[in-house]
């Protein structure tokens, strides 16, 4: 009934049997009182997630914190939740929201209250919404809610892909939905539990826009924890209105129009729960049909049949609908063929022209290669040839015409980008090209257009030419290359350059900015004392120190067996009878799958034959592998490890006389046992270091590049 309920407001002819039914619905919905059910025409949804499946998390007296991001302000804010997924009831005993200070913690987290009590219970099937609390929430900000569960939590309706980080304390943890700081979280996943949205009232807001979409709306190869999918782009177009507007991301991974499946419904099946019942909807962005097209086995017919139906369903609540051309997917699995490429055509022929929408983005033109528009243009494409990269994303939220969306206003026409996506620079190099392009989307000439860039202390830019435009008519485009020189110090890694252009509109100004996260690199340099280097490659090897990061540049057929090819940076007489070893490999590049990086241990790193020789690395695609001698000939004749490598990786040795322990850690924090093995030769003190190897057996000449930024010892 509180869907229905919610429908019945999008009318006005429906407003008076609302009015009369609140009361009966608090009674019914836990967490919905009839004072705020008379008022819930105000709210405005500003953060929602489709949940989609369930599973059995074998856990007691846990408690979970859910950071988002909102879209719109407000004043005040109250949550949703669902148990919709499940069979049996769940009880929520303590729930607090507030605003993210870092991590998992919060600032002055708020108690929520549900029809007045503390502890709601959601029958399976069934969705609640707490109270309202006042709370200034900022536009593009983050909350972060937090639910403790009492006894034994038997399942969690979730949204799975969340790219995330979701905070729980550990089995039997209790109740920490009140703390202000995050210590109590020592457990992590990313999907989203229970929570399907957060609403907002008291703010500038002219409606929501519901995004209803699949795997690509849903973020799929966008950068975690950095809210890069397209509706978070298209939030911060907006945030720049005079009035705004929520955006809602109802995408789910695999998501179709023409059917469904146990766990994810098509996008007919869930419109009525995922998109009409929205608080405060205006406006819906349909973007959806390529899994249909492509392994879907849907004709572009069926699909265009689906798209009328959403269409007269939306259109009949009196929201707006904008269409999404379908994206070009050629060279994603084996799923592209030309009759499939044709049914896509006929598709996007429709969103168009078809004259059922009101208003289309070209999703497809602004990813697409012009050489082939069959596939994406390499600067969008995440590398599957299906899903855009972060770049890709913001093209997505660039296409839309905001004009078209009825729900925000007088928003700036000038866009800014940067390019290109990820520049990589050298520290201590050449400068860097990167350019800026200002193009007017608005019907009006903008003037003085000004741009500049933010960048790291101690960088330095210089632009070709003047960063200042006298005019730029609609529709023109006016760019700048800048040459952009990091500081001979800056930190190996990625960096943040913005972009900020500011302009007079109709006589006020206005503003807009864009940023990229550029690489620096580390170029060749000599390794500070006490640390030392030593090599039993072909190839000459390269290094570089910056302050606690290193870098070896290496050959070499193999680090194991008769081979023993490798690189290293090391300290002399560092490794403990008893203690351990630990460095952080931060990426290898370069050379083949087997290419390896991590740490070594020896009486004698230049002269392994002297005995106690053991390595632990990640390998480039193979995962861990440790090493050891068994006999004392300087040979690595053991091995144990595998699984899948990751980057960063934390890689520890732990020595006992001669019994050596390898452990592994994603985070320096989790440590996972690799294995143990015994090294009769080691004796004394012996040296310890940091050591790639590029293993060419099957890649002659390739040198490979190993980053590490942190290495120690320790008795």
């Amino acid at each position: 009934m509180s869907r229905r309920l919610e429908h019945l407001r999008g009318h006005r002819r429906f407003a008076a049997l609302a009015t009369a039914l609140a009361a009966t619905l608090a009674a019914l919905l836990p967490g919905v009182p009839a004072a705020a059910e008379t008022q819930q025409r105000e709210w405005t949804g500003t953060w929602a997630t489709a949940q989609h499946a369930s599973y059995d998390p074998g856990t007691s007296e846990v408690t979970v914190r859910i950071p988002v991001r909102v879209s719109a302000g407000g004043s005040s804010v109250r949550i949703r939740l669902t148990n919709d997924f499940t069979t049996e009831p769940v009880t929520i005993g303590n729930a607090t929201v507030g605003l993210r200070a870092a991590g998992s913690a919060v600032t002055k987290p708020q108690k929520l209250r549900f029809g007045g009590k503390s502890e709601v219970t959601i029958a399976a099937g069934e969705q609640g919404a707490s109270d309202q609390v006042q709370l200034t929430v900022p536009a593009r900000s983050d909350l972060v809610v937090s639910l403790y569960f009492p006894g034994r939590l038997t399942h969690i309706s979730q949204h799975w892909m969340g790219l995330q980080t979701v905070y729980w304390t550990p089995d039997g943890g209790g109740d920490h939905a009140a703390d202000a700081g995050g210590d109590a979280f020592t457990k992590t996943d990313s999907t989203f539990p229970f929570l399907t949205g957060v609403d907002v009232q008291g703010g500038d807001t002219a409606g929501a826009v519901v995004a209803l979409g699949d795997s690509i709306t849903d973020g799929a190869a966008s950068t975690s924890n950095a809210n890069r999918r397209w509706p978070d782009y298209l939030a911060g177009r907006l945030s720049a209105c005079s009035s705004t507007a929520g955006v809602l991301n109802e995408g789910i991974s695999g998501n179709r129009i023409t059917a469904g499946v146990d766990g994810n419904p098509s996008a007919l099946d869930r419109l009525e729960r995922d998109v009409l019942s929205q608080p405060g909807a205006r406006t819906v962005v349909l973007f959806e049909g390529v899994n249909d097209l492509s392994w879907g086995g849907a004709t572009g017919d069926q699909v265009i049949d689906g798209m009328k139906e959403i269409a007269r369903r939306v259109h009949a609540r009196g929201l707006r609908l904008i269409g999404a051309t379908v994206v070009p997917y050629r060279g994603w699995g084996d799923w592209w063929t030309e009759a499939k490429e044709a049914d896509r055509q006929q598709v996007n022929t429709f969103v168009r022209d078809g004259g059922v929408f009101d208003g289309y983005a070209d999703f497809d033109k602004a990813v697409r290669d012009p050489d082939d528009p069959t596939r994406y243009a390499a600067a969008f494409d995440s590398g599957d040839h299906l899903h855009p990269n972060d770049t890709g994303m913001k093209a997505f939220a660039d296409a839309i015409d905001l004009t078209t969306l009825g729900a925000a206003r007088d928003c700036p026409s000038a866009r800014v980008r940067l390019t290109p996506y990820r520049p990589t620079l050298q520290a201590g190099g050449d400068g860097t090209k990167i350019t800026s392009t200002v193009t007017n989307t608005g019907p009006t000439a903008v003037t003085q257009v000004s741009t500049r860039l933010d960048l790291p202390d101690g960088w330095s830019a210089e632009p070709a030419g003047s960063a200042r435009i006298r005019s730029l008519a609609p529709g023109d485009s006016a760019t700048i290359t800048w040459t952009v020189t990091p500081a001979a110090d800056a930190v190996w890694g990625t960096h943040e350059i913005g972009v900020r252009t500011s302009f007079l509109q109709d006589g006020r100004t206005r503003h807009d900015s864009d940023s990229v996260d550029a690489t620096v690199t580390p170029a060749p340099s000599a390794v500070q004392p006490p640390y030392l280097t030593t090599a039993t490659t072909t190839e000459e090897p390269q290094y570089a120190q910056n302050s606690g990061q290193f870098a070896i540049w290496a050959g070499g057929q193999d680090l194991s067996g008769w081979k023993d090819e490798k690189a290293a940076v090391y300290l002399a007489d560092a490794a403990p009878p008893s203690g351990t070893v630990t460095a952080r490999v931060v990426g290898q590049t370069g050379s083949g799958p087997s290419a390896k990086a991590g740490i070594a241990v020896a009486n004698d790193l230049t002269a392994p034959e002297a005995g106690g020789y053991a390595v632990l690395t990640m390998s480039a695609q193979f995962g861990l592998e440790f090493l050891t001698d068994s006999d004392g000939d300087g040979k690595l004749d053991t091995w144990a490890g595998g699984g899948s490598s990751y980057h960063p990786a934390w890689l520890k040795l732990v020595r006992d006389g001669t019994a050596y322990t390898a452990y592994a850690s994603s985070d320096g924090t989790a440590w996972q046992q690799v294995a143990t093995a015994t090294v009769p030769s080691a004796s004394g003190t012996g040296d310890a270091g940091m050591v790639a190897s590029a293993v060419n057996l099957n890649y002659p000449d390739q040198i490979t590049t190993a980053l590490f930024d942190s290495f120690s010892t320790h008795e």
